[in-house]
């Protein structure tokens, strides 16, 4: 070997000597004009030595070429020149093939190369375009720990485009690369070569960290069963290790599978305990993944179980990374869906620090405030807050946006920041209430149902509905009881009802057809949407002219009526009696059979229920007592008792 290495040496040596003499022989034949001669000093040397390595690599033996592959590693391969001076010499097809070779020392060599080069765009599609992955992938097997670990961290550095991701796919890579991760972890003092297994896990976690942006490629890593692996690493890996294999998570956590899976191997745990590194970058992959899990109350209850809700909120502070915060924002909104959680976050998060963070210019940090806001304001105390500290002119102003999600947020947080009525006069100053109008002609069923709970709290906070009404508004409240989406039904039938509480705006609403609508509304099966609409009858039927009107709506009413949702059938029951004051819509209810549950419902525990099935009845017999009184004849009258 030391012979060969010597004759490697020897072979670079009469190369260089004969480049050189060749070149000095060549100059000194040709006359340049004076002032063309180009100075030497002015050129990299990695511009002219690199192309001279590159075509002495090409007849190298393997000694020579190892020998080689050690001279270019001792230039700057980070740098630009150097890059380019190999690309355009041929070296990248060069050093791909020798990937391919048994010779250890060339396949390390021109890893190590290629590993720094590949991020430059135009190596990395050369790369990718002479199948330089499958040769990446197969050194996954390699018997060699150094190879193993260099072919992973070239993966990783190449895994930024969709069509290295999905080469290592196709190539069973993603196998491999979760192989890498099953490990014993190190003892207290490891030796060299429990070390090298960590080094070893440390780059298949940061490949599969690249390669999981792809959705084919989370379903391989599930599919190998990533998922365990990553859990057990999770408690003893190092700082560095550990962001990548967060990072994973973080990727796969969009899926629910995933997010079924962090909860079921009890990662939420490891999760919150990382939270309080002190590495950034750590903390900002946690809380992502927090706020992405945190839709199900269980992983709620355990970041509060876990002391995790503190150090989400001292992430606020580091408002210099719009990544970072939005992360922990994010975390913050979701984790406060949870009523004791809200309750928790109120001792250590006063309100006028969301408040602050409205003016940030990142979108995906305004849409977790707004968002975190909403929640915040379910308490009363934060509502008087945020007028306080001068917080809704900045949240009323978010109304220009153009973000469909921020939209949502926005609209909801003004609605419950209306519920004070002390704030509704300053979103009315501001044009909110107008703002929220206009966003029922969006074309989102969210921001369209978001939009609708807001003016529902508006009204009920102004003094005079009459003063806050629009007449241009009206049509399309009512049109939007055509949508076919549950929540936009059940928040229109809401502001329905709260509108129809003044004379006028019922009156106006009825012109625009809002009876036929909400009768052919009562065929829904979903008992929430039910309620709803069975409310807005009772509050629409109000109006005389209207209960002979919601004729077609009694026979779904009565069978309301056996429902097992009580607020359905209290509601039903109410809208029962207010149409019962039309005789024709009496008969449709005792041919219906709605005389026995109306008698059981005058023994509920609510007095306006009880008084309603008791009105209806009575109403049902007065008709029938009329129709004898009035002579009819026995086959008119038969139908009533």
């Amino acid at each position: 070997m030391v012979s060969a290495n010597l004759r490697g040496e020897q072979l670079l040596k009469d190369f260089t000597l004969t480049s050189d003499l060749r070149s000095a022989e060549t100059g000194s034949k040709e006359q340049k004009p004076e002032g063309s001669q180009v100075d030497m000093l002015d050129v990299p040397p990695e511009s002219w030595k690199i192309p001279k390595l590159i075509t002495l690599l090409k007849r190298s033996n393997q000694a020579g070429s190892a020998f080689c592959l050690a001279h270019i590693m001792t230039f700057d391969m980070k740098k630009e020149t150097s890059q380019k001076a190999l690309l355009e010499a041929g070296g990248i097809q060069i050093l791909c093939n020798l990937l391919a070779t048994n010779h250890s020392a060339c396949t390390i060599g021109s890893l190590k190369i290629l590993k720094e080069v590949c991020r430059n765009e135009q190596i990395h599609q050369t790369m990718v375009q002479i199948g330089a992955l499958r040769l990446l992938v197969a050194l996954l097997d390699s018997l060699l720990k150094d190879v193993k670990a260099l072919a992973a961290e070239t993966i990783a550095n190449m895994a930024t485009t969709h069509a290295a991701r999905s080469a290592v796919q196709q190539h069973g890579g993603i196998a491999k690369l979760v192989k890498l991760l099953d490990y014993v972890p190190p003892s207290a003092t490891p030796s060299a070569e429990q070390e090298k297994d960590v080094e070893v896990a440390g780059c298949g976690a940061l490949a599969l960290w690249g390669c999981s942006v792809n959705a084919e490629n989370r379903e391989e890593i599930h599919r190998a069963g990533g998922v365990p692996l990553l859990g057990r690493l999770l408690k003893t890996a190092p700082v560095d290790m550990l962001i990548s294999l967060v990072g994973i998570l973080q990727e796969c956590a969009s899926e629910e599978r995933y997010r079924i899976a962090i909860q079921t191997e009890g990662l939420i745990v490891d999760l919150v305990k990382h939270l309080g590194t002190d590495n950034n970058e750590l903390q900002m992959l946690c809380a992502s993944i927090i706020f992405k899990c945190a839709e199900d109350q269980q992983t709620r209850d355990l970041v509060r179980q876990h002391n995790g809700l503190e150090p989400l909120v001292s992430l606020l502070d580091k408002t210099h990374n719009k990544e970072h915060l939005a992360a922990a924002v994010g975390a913050v909104w979701k984790c406060s869906l949870c009523r004791e959680n809200l309750d928790q976050f109120q001792e250590f998060l006063p309100v006028e620090t969301l408040v602050g963070l409205l003016t940030d210019p990142c979108e995906d940090v305004l849409v977790s405030v707004t968002g975190a806001l909403a929640e915040f304001l379910q308490l009363p105390a934060n509502r008087a807050a945020v007028r306080k500290c001068n917080g809704i002119k900045p949240l009323v102003g978010l109304f220009s946006t153009q973000n469909k999600d921020l939209l949502v947020n926005v609209a909801k947080a003004v609605g419950r920041c209306a519920a004070n009525k002390a704030n509704i006069g300053i979103i009315e100053q501001l044009h909110g209430v107008r703002q929220l109008w206009s966003l029922l002609n969006h074309s989102s069923a969210e921001v369209q149902s978001s939009a609708a709970w807001a003016l529902d709290s508006c009204m009920e906070s102004a003094k005079d509905l009459g003063e806050m009404r629009f007449v241009c508004g009206m049509d399309q409240i009512v049109h939007l009881l055509n949508s076919t989406n549950q929540e936009v039904l059940a928040s229109i039938c809401t502001l329905i009802t709260t509108l129809a509480k003044d004379k006028d705006n019922l009156a106006v609403l009825s012109d625009h057809g809002v009876v036929t609508l909400l009768t052919k509304r009562t065929d829904t099966t979903d008992k929430r949407l039910r309620g709803h609409v069975a409310k807005t009858i009772d509050q629409c039927a109000t109006l005389a002219r209207n209960r002979g009107a919601f004729g077609e709506a009694v026979a779904p009413l009565v069978g309301y009526l056996k429902s097992k949702s009580s607020l359905v059938q209290q509601n039903a029951v109410k809208a029962l009696f207010q149409l019962s004051k039309s005789p024709r819509n009496c008969l449709a209810m005792y041919e219906n059979g709605a005389v026995k549950p109306l008698i059981d419902f005058m023994g509920s525990d609510d007095e306006e229920v009880q008084d309603a099935a008791a009105g209806c009845v009575r109403n049902i017999r007065m008709l029938a007592r009329a129709n004898r009184a009035s002579g009819r004849t026995q086959a008119q009258t038969s139908k009533f008792p």
